[in-house]
């Protein structure tokens, strides 16, 4: 169905296009109570001070990037910055990772370019990637041109799975010490405690959400290399190995460079859901179509990834499981940002009741999935 492509695709974009009823069509405050939200203050002018404060000095021309987690802008520089023209400024979400967390996520991708991967790692600037002004945590990094991958091109899927390959190869070198790990705990049971606590899903579909979503957490936690493995107990016996991952690869965070041009291939864009999980995370969201496509996009990645890793097969089970972990998630991730006005005018159809409906729905769906036959690669 189209909303299990849907998922793969980064967090933002929407999964249940419903529209709304009455009011403002759904159960949280109006846009009126959100006007002391932090990225209220990054203004333009904030944003080329910031960078100004470390050296880098804009020529006033400034974009603002795709981005609901983070403020991203493009910015042109009045002097070039290592050769660099052009720099991608990066403000964090205030109180989302620490600064010990931001570290590892730099650090991990300083690993990887240092590996030669074509991983877009910030730039050192006054001896640090790290900086503060105005009350926000911010990088920057090189400016990368790309266009989306053809994924159904098996070369460029097979492609994609030798870089995968490397960079899981520098990711279990050695595990994160702050980053959380990706597991039920995280993306199921901690999320659904704080929507049922905070009454954010619809009153009628309370009841049918948290009894379906329970039947799903059974499921996951009743197998046991999937309960091992999503425990978030790095040292359970049966569980499938865990290692520092990019974490949300899908096709939006590779950027393609046709060849005949300079560094083709793909470029691996956006650490900051960097955590420690399964090798598989890194594939799922990269599959879409019927059965038999997934099977055959699965092949090529796994061609590519087996030159450089080996494979585990067990993990072809935790394809659904993740899904499913990604799908909680989500709908807590939305409901946690409703006073950042950008999200009120972006997902108005979340927070209906036909939006609850269609995650019971899917929810259901979950469950036949994770009791069908795991893909085969």
């Amino acid at each position: 169905m189209a909303w299990r492509a849907a998922v793969g695709v980064i967090s933002e974009h929407p999964r249940i296009l419903a529209r709304p009823a009455g009011d403002n069509g759904c159960m949280y405050p109006s846009d009126s109570a959100h006007h002391h939200h932090p990225y209220t203050a990054l203004t333009p002018d904030v944003v080329q001070d910031a960078l100004a404060s470390i050296g880098l000095w804009g020529d006033g021309r400034l974009a603002a990037l795709n981005s609901f987690e983070n403020r991203v802008y493009q910015v042109h520089l009045e002097d070039p910055f290592e050769s660099h023209t052009q720099v991608v400024a990066k403000f964090y979400r205030p109180e989302r990772w620490s600064e010990a967390q931001i570290a590892e996520e730099h650090a991990f991708a300083m690993e990887l370019q240092a590996a030669e991967i074509p991983v877009v790692a910030p730039l050192v600037v006054q001896g640090q990637t790290l900086h503060q002004f105005g009350g926000f945590a911010f990088a920057v990094s090189p400016r990368r041109g790309g266009r989306r991958p053809e994924l159904e091109d098996f070369e460029v899927l097979e492609w994609i799975g030798r870089f995968l390959g490397r960079i899981h190869s520098v990711g279990a070198a050695a595990p994160f010490m702050q980053r959380p790990p990706l597991d039920a705990a995280h993306f199921a049971h901690e999320p659904r405690d704080w929507l049922m606590a905070h009454q954010m899903v619809a009153p009628e579909v309370r009841t049918a959400w948290a009894s379906t979503l329970a039947q799903a957490l059974a499921l996951i936690e009743s197998h046991p290399v999937l309960s091992a493995t999503l425990s978030g107990n790095l040292t359970a016996e049966g569980g499938i190995a865990r290692l520092r991952l990019h974490g949300d690869c899908h096709p939006g965070n590779i950027l393609w460079t046709p060849q005949g041009q300079p560094g083709p291939g793909p470029h691996f864009v956006d650490l900051d859901d960097a955590r420690t999980g399964p090798a598989v995370q890194d594939f799922w969201m990269l599959l879409s179509g019927d059965r038999r496509q997934q099977n055959q996009q699965l092949g090529a990645l796994l061609d590519g990834y087996e030159q450089f890793r080996d494979f585990d097969r067990r993990e072809l089970t935790l394809i659904e499981p993740l899904r499913t972990l990604r799908l909680i998630h989500y709908s807590a991730w939305l409901a946690r940002r409703w006073d950042d006005p950008a999200f009120p005018i972006n997902f108005p159809w979340f927070g209906t009741r036909d939006y609850w409906q269609g995650q019971v729905d899917m929810l259901v769906e979950q469950i036949e999935e994770m009791q069908a036959p795991p893909l085969v690669a």
